[in-house]
């Protein structure tokens, strides 16, 4: 049976951009959000737009978490706790969860250049506080913007995933090469997310004053697969 992967807070322009690109690539998406019905008119716009029998389907995201093998956490940071405190008992065993999370000030009203002390050390950090231990987690496509994943054309940029889980990791990092002109790397601990998300307000200042929306991330001398 082909996995199931749920776009949490899928709705929104980096969740619909990630299943854009991972039902273009043939994988069975369950877009989810607060309000189902807002899920299934999402999931009704992409399945015309890629066609040929793209698998779509939209969801409240408690139901989208409790039918998923994988879920890819795509809601603001302003949003994280309430949701997994949600979703604290739906997880099915064995799920692999995919934090994009960046707690930017922009959440709370300040400035999308700022990125917001988080207690746990980062915005990954406190989600894996909020998980079941049943549940494997990465933190992956945080400096992926979601206007570069709505368009058509390769990305330009490497995606660091950190992981204390390696299945979590693998999982990650084989979505990441569903997008065409993605690389991912292993970025070590998940402790490291903390640097990772820092580098997306890094990036959104540079896509200001450079006056561009698809900045991104590239690391020489490494080896290329």
């Amino acid at each position: 049976m082909a996995r199931k992967i749920a776009i949490l807070g899928g709705t929104g322009a980096e969740g619909s951009g990630l299943a854009f690109r991972m039902a273009k690539a043939r994988e069975h998406i369950l877009i989810g959000s607060r309000e189902a019905a807002r899920a299934q008119e999402t999931a009704k716009v992409l399945r015309e737009r890629i066609g040929g029998g793209a698998q779509i389907e939209g969801m409240d995201n408690s139901s989208a978490a409790a039918a998923c093998d994988v879920a890819v956490l795509t809601v603001p940071f302003s949003g994280v706790v309430a949701l997994l405190k949600q979703l604290k008992t739906v997880w099915k065993p064995g799920t692999v969860v995919i934090d994009t999370t960046v707690p930017l000030a922009a959440t709370i009203g300040g400035a999308a250049t700022r990125v917001l002390g988080v207690w746990q050390g980062s915005a990954a950090e406190q989600t894996k506080e909020l998980l079941p231990a049943s549940v494997s987690l990465a933190a992956a496509f945080q400096n992926l913007g979601a206007e570069t994943l709505a368009g058509d054309d390769p990305v330009d940029c490497d995606v660091l995933v950190c992981s204390d889980d390696e299945k979590a990791k693998q999982v990650a990092s084989e979505l990441v090469g569903k997008i065409p002109g993605a690389r991912a790397l292993n970025g070590g601990k998940l402790e490291n997310a903390r640097i990772v998300e820092s580098l997306t307000a890094l990036l959104i200042g540079l896509n200001m004053r450079y006056k561009v929306h698809s900045a991104g991330i590239r690391f020489t001398g490494l080896p290329v697969k």
